[in-house]
This record gives structure tokens, sequence and C-alpha cells, in this order.
């Protein structure tokens, strides 16, 4: 392993009570050291995504012991390795999905890290794994998404649903985008939609029905929850598949079951952290895959807004408001 001063610091925003961004604080905090199998990145970029200010504020569906640094997606450059790991050297660029983010450096299973291939930048690399992989997932195995398929995506100016946009889109789908403004709606015809709906107004149906036609949709992604699952599921062909994948809305769903009954309608739920235990192959696959698509330049986060990590705490409120569109990113050291 390259050897790290031990009594080198830190800084990182860290959560000492749980609340709302407002705990975020600022802190100097010894700097870690890999085990055998870890790698330590200098952090250039990190990404704010939604479950993030859930789990600032306790919400989230597992807690996370206090204190703690919160983000799970970052980019940077590899400063250290552990004696086991294989493939990593010091000065190689890397994207890595674990805990502690926004800092300075953060410290991952080498497993957890990918590549970042020469043309893409930090802030791209950090924005791009935790949002496309799970749409990935989410359209790949969950859905099943076919070429020629209408999806509806829900959501779809944020992080999550930007991503879903563009791969169903790659995959050959017609894509609905849904989503509560105008920039929101840009960014998702931007990114490929073929049909975008504005629910500001609370509804969905008759925009849909206009879009593409009364019952006329194979697939929903829903990151929001809330009324909009019941109106997007009454809008679906028979045999169908509704992918629940989040609560932005704050309301969970209560479906219906008839509908589910009288549509033969299959609804799946994706809960992306425990998905690669749960289906190994399957996330194998899908990430062997997106990681190809990737590489190949075909894949470009829209990153709508960024934050100095001294203003993490503007940037998780920032998301947290449901201001972003696209992903937000703290850029800690400069490109």
């Amino acid at each position: 392993m390259a050897t790290l001063q031990p009594e080198a610091t830190m800084v990182a925003a860290r959560i000492h009570r749980t609340g709302s961004p407002e705990a975020v604080q600022l802190d100097t905090v010894p700097r870690p050291s890999p085990g055998l199998d870890e790698l330590l990145v200098a952090v250039h970029a990190a990404a704010v995504n939604f479950p993030d200010t859930l789990i600032i504020e306790g919400r989230y569906q597992t807690p996370t012991p206090l204190p703690f640094v919160p983000g799970h997606e970052a980019a940077g450059v590899v400063c250290a390795v552990g004696e086991q790991v294989t493939g990593w050297a010091v000065g190689d660029r890397a994207a890595v999905l674990a805990p502690g983010a926004f800092a300075e450096y953060v410290m991952a299973p080498a497993c957890a890290a990918v590549p970042v291939p020469p043309p893409v930048t930090f802030a791209e690399a950090a924005a791009t794994w935790v949002c496309h992989l799970t749409a990935y997932h989410a359209l790949r195995s969950v859905a099943e998404v076919n070429p020629g398929e209408t999806v509806l995506v829900l959501g779809a100016g944020g992080g999550l649903g930007l991503a879903a946009v563009e791969l169903a889109t790659l995959m050959g789908a017609t894509v609905v985008a849904a989503a509560s403004t105008p920039d929101k709606l840009a960014a998702a015809g931007s990114r490929g939609a073929t049909h975008l709906v504005d629910y500001s107004d609370g509804g969905l149906r008759a925009d849909l029905r206009a879009a593409v036609g009364a019952g006329a949709v194979d697939v929903v992604l829903d990151p929001v929850g809330g009324t909009l699952a019941e109106e997007a599921l009454r809008e679906m062909r028979w045999g169908g598949r509704f992918v629940t994948l989040g609560y932005a809305s704050d309301e969970i769903p209560r479906i219906p079951l008839n509908l589910v009954l009288l549509k033969g309608v299959t609804i799946k739920g994706l809960e992306v952290r425990t998905f690669a235990q749960r289906d190994p192959e399957r996330a194998a696959r899908d990430r062997a895959e997106f990681t190809d698509l990737w590489a190949s330049g075909r894949v470009h986060p829209l990153i709508g807004a960024t934050f100095p990590l001294s203003r993490a705490r503007e940037a998780l409120t920032f998301v947290a408001e449901r201001r972003a569109v696209g992903k937000t990113v703290i850029a800690v050291r400069p490109e």
C-alpha cells in the first residue's frame, strides 16, 4: 500500500444530529487509510442525491449511526491502495460508490470503483453512477423494456428521471417524460423524450392521453409516488410493468388492487442498495453493460448546479427542496 502520513487530516461535511441540512457542519477529521481491499481516493467532485437528504433527516429506510459524512457518489484520484488490491495504482482516475463522499478524501472497496475514461470530467463521473445505474437496473432487469415500447418516466427532471429518459431512449423506447416545471421538461426533451407532460396542476391523465392515447403505456418508472402513481397506472396497457423507485413526493401510494387485477399489471420495486446482493447475476450483467455504454461516450449526465464543499449545506437544501434540474455536484477540488 502507498503510505500516507498517519497524522494527516481532511475537511469533511458531517452530521452530528439528524434533522434538516442545517445540521451539516464542516469538521477537520483524521484522514482514513485503506484496508487490504480498499482504495483511498482524493475527491474532486461528489454528487448530491435525493436519498442523501432523507438520510440526513433520519427518514431513510435504514438509519445511519452518528456522526457521519453524507454522500455516496464521488470521483477523484486514487492516492493509496490496499495491499490485496489489484488493477489499481496511485494516480488512477476513479469513480466510487461509497458512503462519506462529501469530504476531501473517501475510502471505498476496490470492487465499488470504476475507471474514469479520459474525456469524462470528474464532475460528470461523480454525477453518473447512482442515478444512471439505478435507472439501468430498473429498465433492463426489473421492467425488461423492449424496443418500441412506451415508457412513462415520472419526476423526469431530476437526476434519476433524466437518467431513465436518456437510457430508455437508447434502448429504443418511446419515452414520455412527466415533470412539474418547464425547465425540467426541457431537460427531459434534451435527453431524448418524445412526449413531454406537465403535471404541475396536480393532474396527469388528460395530458398523457393527449400525448400517446388512452391506456397506451407499457412501462412506468416512478420515483415520485403520491397520487401520480395511481393516475399513471390507470393509463397502462394490459400486462404492463410498473416500477416503484422511491417517494420524492413524501407520500407512499395506496394502489387499489382491482386495477392490478383488471389490467394484469405487474408492480415491482427496486431497492438499489441491495439489488446486487439479491440478484447478483443480473446486477453484474447490468453493471458491465452500463460500463461499456458509459465508456462509449453515449451517456451524459446533466449537471444543473455546482457548489463548493464549504456550501454542502446549501447543496443539500437545494436538492431537498426539489429545485434541482438533473444532478447537483459538490466541487471539492478544481478539475
